[in-house]
């Protein structure tokens, strides 16, 4: 369209009221052009204006002779559309990059984890008590104490077979109770 270029011209020899004019001609189609790109209302109004802002800095750059002034200023905005797209992928790709540095785990547990913590270890004393005196004494020295078999023999002064054995049968019948206290009714 002959009048878009002569607009254009206009706009390059500095007259502001030519790039209202444009603006009022080509608004909605370079808008939707940006829309149908971006896929976001607010970030397609930005660069509409940026699309007409580039237009008052460079219609001088217009050649008529190479295409039409309504296929320049698509192009114009088309090519400006495609850099946000492509600046929002090399955020968000930095982001997901600095997610690891900044997201540092205090190390401690969740409430949740803590909760179910101590309610396990409400469940296992109280499975511990409903076992033989000699075995809980037996594994409370090796788990909770941390002996080996041959220190909790060597301190109860009973043979290392002995306490093998209360460990095994201890922890076997710690296994059932707990086993009949966390199963869930069908």
């Amino acid at each position: 369209m002959a009048a878009l270029e002569n607009v254009l011209r206009d706009i390059a020899a500095g007259d502001q009221l030519a790039v209202e004019a444009l603006y009022d001609a080509t608004s909605r189609r370079v808008f939707g052009l940006v829309l149908s790109i971006l896929r976001d209302h607010h970030a397609a109004e930005e660069v509409t204006l940026d699309v007409y802002t580039r237009v008052w800095q460079q219609a001088s750059r217009f050649d008529s002779s190479r295409g039409s002034a309504e296929a320049w200023l698509l192009t114009l905005a088309h090519n400006l559309a495609v850099d946000r797209v492509r600046a929002r992928r090399r955020l968000a790709g930095r982001e997901s990059e600095l997610d690891p540095e900044w997201e540092i785990p205090d190390g401690r547990p969740s409430p949740e984890a803590m909760s179910t913590d101590a309610d396990l270890a409400y469940r296992v004393r109280v499975a511990l008590q409903g076992i033989p005196e000699e075995q809980r004494r037996a594994i409370v020295a090796a788990y909770f104490g941390g002996l080996s078999h041959t220190e909790i023999a060597a301190a109860f002064g009973e043979p290392l077979g002995t306490v093998k054995t209360r460990i095994r049968s201890g922890m076997s019948a710690l296994r059932r109770a707990l086993a009949a206290k966390l199963e869930v009714p069908s």
